[in-house]
């Protein structure tokens, strides 16, 4: 069995992975011909020229991931391994070239969700102290780095101080969603803001 035979179920399951991105080829360096393509992307065909001539004389057996480009304009990210038989000589050539016209496109993408906020339009949220809130407790369980359903009596006294600095106590109706918020009881809630009332330094 030659070594184009052995190594056809390795390049089909690459190619099948990368499907539809990617083709897989085996060259013969003796030849300097394809021997075998898989999805073939660059519309090259077996017994077509390899061109192998450069990558056979740098003495490497691994080259890349390194840029190509096809008539259409499409950039390719492209890996080839030298395959050698048992005397050292150099049997085939296997490249994989990845199409990133997909992946280009996803890129553009997520970057224009990432691009900068404009900022809260005050028109819209000056009222609104449930943001304040979300904000307030947001902050603080990153600070501490314990989830808010854990967080300690003294945590929660914190909590509340700043939320009452911030204004957020004094709206009306705020107990329940403040109790929601921390995750605790309204009773325990009412009992925390008594022992905050009556030690305003506390914890």
């Amino acid at each position: 069995m030659d070594a184009a035979t052995r190594l056809a179920p390795v390049c089909e399951a690459i190619a099948r992975l990368l499907s539809p991105h990617a083709e897989v080829i085996l060259h013969d360096p003796a030849t300097d011909r394809i021997a075998a393509i898989w999805n073939p992307v660059s519309g090259r065909s077996v017994g077509d020229p390899s061109l192998l001539g450069e990558l056979r004389s740098t003495g490497q057996d691994v080259h890349g991931p390194y840029p190509k480009s096809l008539s259409d304009g499409r950039r390719l990210s492209s890996v080839s391994a030298v395959v050698r038989g048992a005397d050292g000589d150099a049997d085939l050539v296997l490249c994989v070239n990845v199409d990133r016209t997909a992946f280009d496109e996803a890129a553009r993408l997520l970057a224009a969700f990432a691009a900068p906020e404009a900022g809260r339009p005050g028109a819209l949220f000056e009222r609104d102290w449930t943001e304040t809130l979300n904000d307030v407790v947001g902050s603080f369980v990153r600070e501490v780095g314990t989830p808010v359903d854990r967080l300690a009596r003294d945590q929660r006294l914190t909590v509340l101080g700043r939320l009452d600095t911030a204004g957020v106590l004094g709206q009306r109706r705020s107990a329940p969603v403040v109790a929601r918020a921390l995750r605790i009881s309204r009773s325990a809630l009412y009992q925390l803001l008594a022992d905050l009332r009556e030690d305003p330094d506390a914890p």
